[in-house]
C-alpha cells in the first residue's frame, strides 16, 4: 500500500534518492504507482527541462515505464 507522501512527516521520511528531482525534494518515487503519478503530474506542471529528468529518473528506477517512441 502507498504511503499519503501528501502528508509531510512521511515525505521527510523519504531518502533522497526517492525522489526524480532529489535536490528540491520533488515528484518522489517510491514506488511504482508514485512514480506513474510524478510522469502526470510533471507533464502538467514541469518545465521541459523537468520533464526530462523526471522521466530519465522513472526510467532509470523503473525500466518497465520506459516510454517507447
Amino acid at each position: 500500500m502507498s504511503k499519503d507522501l501528501s502528508d509531510s512527516d512521511n515525505r521527510k521520511k523519504l531518502k533522497r534518492s526517492s525522489f526524480a528531482l532529489p535536490e528540491e525534494e520533488k515528484y518522489p518515487i517510491p514506488d511504482i504507482a508514485h512514480a506513474r503519478n510524478a510522469l502526470a503530474r510533471v507533464a502538467q506542471h514541469g518545465t521541459e527541462a523537468e520533464q526530462k529528468k523526471v522521466r530519465a529518473a522513472v526510467e532509470k528506477k523503473y525500466p518497465s515505464l520506459k516510454k517507447d517512441d
